[in-house]
C-alpha cells in the first residue's frame, strides 16, 4: 500500500501534472491541499475517468482538501468536530480499517499575529480530536501539508531563519503533542539524503539551490508503524513547467 500527501497550490492549474503523477504512482490514497476551488468546480468527472475516487472539501483562494483513491472512503469528515471554522482545511475519511486524515494545517504568517494564535488554536484543537480518533482507530494516518519544521534539519538556513514562521519552538511543541499521541514522524523512520525538503519558495531559484524546508509530513500510528517500508519526497514533480511549489512525499506501507 502506498500514500502520498502534495500541496498542488490550485488544482485547476495542475489537474494535468496530478493525473499523470496518478498515472506514473498509483497510490493508494492521494491527500491533495490548496485546492483552491469551490465544491462545484472540483474535477471529480477528470478524476473518475480516470479511475480514481475522489473525496473533497473546497473553497476558493488558499484552502480546499481531497482525498483521492482507488477506492471509495466512507465514514467521511470535514474539518475538525467542534472546532468552529471557516476554512476548509480538513478531511477524512476510512478505506478498509485504515483511517486517513488529510490536512492542510495553517500558514500563521508571523509569530505574534492574530494568524498565529489561530494557527495555535487550530492545533490544540486538532491534537485534541487525533487523539480521540486513535481511540477507535488505532490504525491512522495524519498527513498534509502542516507549515511546520521538526527541527533545524527540515531547513535550509537555520540560523537565519531560526524562529520565523514554520521553525518556532511554539509550532515544534505543537507538532510534538502531536507525535506524543503515539504516532511517527514515518519520514525519519528511514536514512535520508542530506537537505530533505519539499518545499521551495518559487524566487531566487530556490529549487534549483535547495533552499528549502520540509513541512509536508505523513505522521502514521503505532500499529502502522512495523508495516512501514519507506518514504521518500519525489520531487520530479517539482522540476515541471509550472509546478506547485510543493512535492509529492510518498509512504510505502507493507
Amino acid at each position: 500500500m502506498k500514500l502520498a500527501t502534495w500541496n498542488v497550490n490550485s488544482l485547476s492549474v495542475r489537474l494535468p501534472q496530478v493525473l499523470d503523477w496518478l498515472a506514473a504512482n498509483p497510490v493508494d490514497v492521494l491527500a491533495l491541499q490548496e485546492l483552491k476551488l469551490t465544491d462545484d468546480k472540483f474535477p471529480a468527472g477528470a478524476f473518475l475517468d480516470a479511475g480514481w475516487q475522489a473525496q473533497w472539501f473546497g473553497q476558493k483562494t488558499y484552502n480546499g482538501v481531497a482525498l483521492i483513491s482507488r477506492t471509495e472512503g466512507s465514514d467521511v469528515v470535514k474539518n475538525i468536530p467542534g472546532f468552529e471554522d471557516e476554512m476548509s482545511r480538513v478531511i477524512t475519511a476510512t478505506y478498509g480499517d485504515l483511517r486517513v486524515i488529510g490536512a492542510y494545517f495553517p500558514n500563521g504568517q508571523e509569530p505574534g499575529s492574530d494568524k498565529f494564535a489561530y494557527k495555535m488554536r487550530w492545533l490544540d484543537a486538532l491534537r485534541d480530536w487525533v487523539q480521540a480518533e486513535l481511540q477507535n482507530h488505532p490504525r491512522l494516518v495524519l498527513m498534509g501539508d502542516y507549515n511546520i519544521t521538526f527541527d533545524d534539519l527540515d531547513v535550509w538556513d537555520p540560523v537565519a531563519l531560526k524562529e520565523t514562521i514554520h521553525c518556532t519552538t511554539e509550532e515544534r511543541n505543537k507538532l510534538q503533542a502531536l507525535v506524543d499521541l503515539g504516532l511517527s514522524d514515518s519520514m525519519r523512520l528511514f536514512d535520508q539524503p542530506e537537505k530533505n525538503y519539499s518545499w521551495w519558495d518559487y524566487r531566487d531559484f530556490a529549487f534549483r539551490r535547495n533552499r528549502g524546508l520540509r513541512i509536508d509530513h505523513i505522521l502514521i500510528s503505532e500499529a502502522l508503524k512495523a508495516q512501514a517500508t519507506g518514504c521518500a519526497v519525489d520531487k520530479a514533480p517539482r522540476k515541471n513547467e509550472r509546478p506547485s511549489d510543493h512535492a509529492p512525499v510518498v509512504l510505502t506501507l507493507a
